[in-house]
């Protein structure tokens, strides 16, 4: 069994935060009421006592300029992200010049040039064989091996049954595709109904399956639950160097809204993560 260590997510000044060491940094996953300015300031403080190289805040526009009057920088923007009429901004705070540095910056950027100009179209049905439906929890070992297979670190436990079936009852649902009898590739929808907007997110295809371009019939999936939800606004954050995920979501009519540098621990190591957002015209 592989030992994981996961960032614990709490409250804390009145927000919702995830932190710890596996991805170095404090990240502001809802700021709620809080007073921006403080919670800047005290975030800064916190991540300077715990010793992190990054603050990665999620904040409403109207939040924006408190947070960057005390040195955070716009990394990539979500139009429309709160219920429909309010933009996201992604922003970085960096306590360590090491973190700034993306060593595979010319390659990222090749990278985006052809997630932008690929004209590919994707295919319409899913291939004979394969069943797509949602997961439930008689399928969450089954999810967790699958999870851990395919990822050697994860920013969220994932690969843990229970964490899988806590989440399926609150906000996620979870996706899957069969193939002679059993789950071989995933995906979730986290949703945050009181905003009216979706992560896209968990996307995960054993090794000896690919190829069918299964996460873009996923994707196709979580948007038509999406909508019947009446949620306004989808969007994901994938990996800057994997084709696969950005060129899935750019071939299915998602926007590019900007790249964080070096912001989470995935697949081993962390890297620099990009947006991608659509607007689900409900």
């Amino acid at each position: 069994m592989i030992e994981r260590h996961v960032d614990r997510v709490e409250h804390f000044e009145g927000c919702l935060i995830q932190h710890g060491p596996a991805n170095d940094r404090i990240y502001l996953m809802k700021l709620g009421a809080a007073d921006p300015g403080r919670v800047a300031l005290s975030l800064i403080a916190k991540a300077t006592e715990q010793g992190y190289s990054k603050v990665f805040a999620k904040v409403p526009d109207s939040a924006q300029e408190a947070f960057l009057r005390h040195g955070f920088q716009v990394e990539a923007r979500i139009p429309g992200f709160y219920n429909g009429s309010e933009d996201a901004a992604f922003l970085g705070f960096y306590l360590a010049c090491e973190r700034t540095r993306e060593e595979n910056r010319p390659v990222l950027d090749s990278l985006l040039d052809l997630y932008l100009k690929d004209s590919t179209s994707p295919p319409t049905a899913l291939p004979d064989g394969f069943l797509l439906r949602l997961c439930s929890r008689n399928d969450t070992s089954r999810m967790a091996q699958i999870y851990s297979t395919v990822f050697p670190s994860y920013p969220f436990p994932i690969h843990d049954p229970s964490y899988l079936c806590e989440t399926m009852e609150t906000h996620v649902r979870y996706f899957g595709i069969e193939a002679v009898g059993t789950l071989i590739a995933l995906s979730s929808s986290e949703m945050d109904r009181e905003c009216e907007n979706v992560e896209m997110t968990d996307f995960a295809t054993l090794p000896e399956w690919r190829g069918y371009r299964l996460s873009i019939h996923l994707l196709r999936a979580m948007e038509e639950a999406m909508r019947a939800e009446r949620i306004r606004t989808a969007y994901t954050i994938a990996r800057s160097s994997s084709p696969g995920m950005n060129l899935t979501f750019a071939r299915c009519g998602y926007r590019y809204g900007g790249r964080m540098i070096n912001n989470t621990n995935i697949s081993g190591q962390i890297e620099s993560m990009n947006i991608w957002y659509k607007n689900l015209e409900i």
